[in-house]
Parts: C-alpha cells; structure tokens; sequence
C-alpha cells in the first residue's frame, strides 16, 4: 500500500491513542471493580493487571508524542488503509462494550448446556494434594469431586460429614434432589466446567431453593441410585440461602 502524506490532523493516530487508553481503562476496571476474578484465575491476574497500566502507559506516551509533533508544526504521516481503519473501529467498540458491561459468572443454565462432569470420569480435576486426608467436613465441593477421582466408590463415604457452598440447579426430572455446584476455573471463563454433588430435598426443606441461588448445605454423605446411577448424595441437616460469594469459582 503506497504511504499517503497528509497535512490534516493525524486522526488514525487519535483512535490509536483511544483503543489503547479504552483497553487499559477496561481492564483495570475489571480489577477494581473484583470482576476480574470472574473472568481469570487469580493466578494471571498480575498478567492482566500489568497489561493493563502498560496499555495506559502506551496511550499516555503516544498522546505527549502527538502533542509534541503538533506544537512543532510536524504533522505525522499515516496510511489510508482501510482494513485498518475497520480493525480499529472493532477494537474500540469492544472496549467501549466492556467498559459497559458487568460480566456475571456463570450459572445453572450454563451448567446444563457444558453438562455437570460425573466426577468417576472427570479427568480435568486432578487431586493438587492427598485430598483423602482432609476432614470430610472441611473439604470444599472441588475436594469432594477430586476424592472421588481416586476413590470412585461412593459408599465408602456413607456417613461421612459434609459441609459444601454452591449454586442452585434444578436438573430435568429430579424431583426430589437438587445440585448443589460450583464452576472449576482453570485458566479463564472459556475453560470453566461444572461440579456438582446432589443433594436430597426432604419433608423439611422442600423445594424452596430458586435456580442459580447461592446455598450452604451442611449434613451427612450417603448413596443412592439417581438416573441409574449409584451417586454420592448429600442428606442434609441444614440448607440455609447465602449472598452470591465475591469469588464463585473453585481452583
């Protein structure tokens, strides 16, 4: 493409200045806001948070040169290419969009359509310790999945105690349990998979607990034959409704 000089104010060099400033201002808003837990492991948010002020460094640097340049009366060349021109107006309107929107984590609808892993197969969730040794009722929802990894049989958990916090789903055709889950994030949102253990709704706490809502339940293991499969099932003692937690992931 032959470069074009022009005289007229560089304004390919302006949206420059503008994409990297939005992106820098989009990311770090992420960060202040704790909305940047759920779209990444926390173990890359210095990665993002450093791309972040370094965009804003660029955008800062890139305005004083500009500033610079039209004081001296220098105008800049640039290229009247227009793919280039469409590329940055489809990275400014992202920026501005994510600047918008409040990313939510994801729920029980998401849950279904990636389908629950049977924790027997789930070959993603590698044990990080001897989950074994853990107390039953300090381990997490992920513990309980990752045990059963290396232990797939249900029924030598009978009676254990348990104590998990998830979110609500209602699968299709269970009357009478419902999922107690949670997303297991191992590098970004792209790659989150659910978790989930079933839990039998009694006389006592009924049905009362909406999609999506967050819950603690609290009580003993058992197994039972769900769907025509024998399932490590939570009998509870104790549901009781919890605030949505700032970080809704397991790791």
């Amino acid at each position: 493409m032959p470069l074009i000089m022009k005289k007229s104010f560089p304004w390919s060099i302006v949206l420059d200045v503008l994409a990297l400033l939005l992106w820098g201002l989009m990311i770090l808003r992420y960060w202040w806001t704790g909305r940047l837990a759920v779209l990444l492991h926390p173990d890359y948010h210095w990665l993002a948070i450093g791309a972040g002020w370094t965009l804003l460094f660029l955008a800062i640097w890139r305005s004083i040169s500009l500033f610079k340049s039209q004081r001296r009366g220098s105008n800049l060349p640039h290229i009247a290419l227009m793919p280039r021109q469409w590329s940055l107006a489809i990275l400014l309107a992202v920026a501005v969009f994510g600047i918008i929107y409040v990313p939510r984590p994801f729920a029980s609808d998401a849950a279904l359509a990636r389908g629950i892993a049977d924790p027997v197969a789930l070959t993603r969730s590698q044990p990080r310790r001897f989950v074994r040794s853990t107390p039953p009722e300090e381990r997490s929802l992920i513990d309980w999945i990752r045990t059963l990894n290396v232990y797939p049989e249900p029924d030598a958990y009978t009676d254990d105690p348990v104590s998990v916090t998830g979110f609500v789903i209602h699968p299709p055709d269970w009357d009478d349990y419902l999922m107690v889950a949670r997303f297991v994030l191992t590098c970004c949102a792209a790659d989150a998979y659910p978790v989930g253990l079933p839990v039998e709704l009694t006389g006592d706490h009924g049905n009362e607990f909406p999609a999506d809502s967050w819950i603690s339940v609290r009580g003993k293991m058992t197994t039972e034959t769900i769907d025509g499969q024998r399932r490590l099932l939570i009998q509870p003692d104790e549901i009781i409704s919890i605030p949505e937690p700032d970080n809704p992931y397991e790791f």
